[in-house]
């Protein structure tokens, strides 16, 4: 028994492929993964829900105390207890179970919505049915990755400006000055605003995306992701963000932004030689200040007197701002460079 062949007309193989139809393949993408884009929904939906109710609250009783003069009055010393008293408490739940579940939500949705996008279609092979549908592979990558992308960027964007009105009472322009319990904004939710939010999501799905193309395998590119994302989380918050900018170095001991500035380290200087940094040793201490226990602020105006000078690095509060779009900006630039990976290696190793 023989088969008939036919010749392969000049140029044939090397033909380039038709157009990509982003419409049509907006609707596939839709189609294959909106039970995941719903499950997406539906979280920030629901944690959305969760911060308007805590936040309004903690609005209206910062409104009143900022609002009410003069400052020092029994009556607008009370509304500024009530308000630090109400901040205490919504602002450890916080930092407790509700926070540490807002740090996660980047990380799940990446991972959750990237690792299918390729490995599935990898790990059943039905990638050889459905990449050959008249476009080249690459393309059915970068339509559904961009097209995901763009989907997930909105939604969380849409959810980082949800958490800075509700971070902003801690954030209050001015309220240092009528003793409101504030903090400096880096110090918390500074990965889910309304930038760095989409960004540290985007990155988390292309490290999924990449990874699913490498394993080949969904829990597998899943838990990779995790650890990576974990990784490049913990590096960035202790390692790279506080060198964004140039910290500034001051001698005066009210920071001009006080409770709101972030501060990074502390030293003592004499003669203008470096002398030690942080707290200062206990010989010094028993030596020139009477107590011997001196702590934080105390420690200089004790110390001055004997030639010693304190200095304060710090990043202003202003620059916050400035640091989201730094950050935001270099992930975007890595989660670019992981999907092309991605798409590359489909080009070159999926067949």
């Amino acid at each position: 028994m023989t088969a008939l062949t036919r010749p392969a007309r000049p140029g044939e193989d090397d033909a380039a492929p038709r157009p990509l139809p982003w419409r049509r393949m907006a609707g596939v993408t839709w189609r294959q993964h909106r039970m995941t884009l719903a499950g997406v929904a539906v979280l920030l939906g629901a944690l959305a829900v969760w911060l308007w109710t805590a936040g309004t609250p903690l609005h209206n009783t910062w409104a009143t105390a900022a609002a009410c003069h003069p400052a020092s009055s029994p009556s607008c010393q009370n509304l500024i207890s009530a308000f630090d008293s109400t901040a205490t408490n919504k602002f450890m739940g916080s930092k407790g179970a509700g926070g540490v579940l807002l740090q996660l939500i980047p990380a799940l949705i990446g991972a959750f919505a990237g690792a299918p996008v390729l490995a599935r279609e990898l790990e059943t092979g039905t990638f050889r049915f459905a990449w050959t549908q008249g476009f080249a592979r690459w393309r059915w990558a970068l339509a559904k990755l961009v097209l995901l992308a763009l989907a997930l960027a909105a939604a969380t964007a849409a959810f980082g400006v949800l958490v800075s009105w509700y971070y902003q009472p801690y954030e209050g322009v001015g309220g240092q000055f009528l003793g409101l319990n504030e903090n400096t904004p880096f110090a918390y939710g500074f990965s889910l605003r309304e930038v760095t939010f989409p960004a540290w999501t985007l990155a988390a799905f292309a490290i999924a995306a990449l990874a699913g193309v490498l394993i080949r395998r969904v829990v597998p590119a899943i838990v990779a992701t995790l650890v990576v994302y974990a990784g490049l989380a913990f590096a960035a918050a202790g390692l790279l963000r506080e060198h964004y900018l140039a910290p500034l170095a001051t001698t005066r001991l009210d920071l001009p932004g006080t409770t709101t500035d972030w501060v990074l380290g502390q030293w003592f200087t004499k003669n203008g030689r470096f002398a030690f940094g942080g707290n200062p040793p206990s010989s010094i201490l028993n030596q020139f200040c009477s107590s011997g226990k001196a702590a934080g602020p105390s420690f200089a105006p004790c110390l001055s007197p004997h030639g010693y000078v304190q200095w304060t690095s710090y990043q202003p509060a202003s620059r916050f701002w400035p640091f989201q779009w730094i950050e935001g900006g270099w992930l975007l630039a890595l989660s670019a460079l992981l999907i092309a990976a991605a798409i590359w290696l489909v080009h070159r190793r999926a067949a």
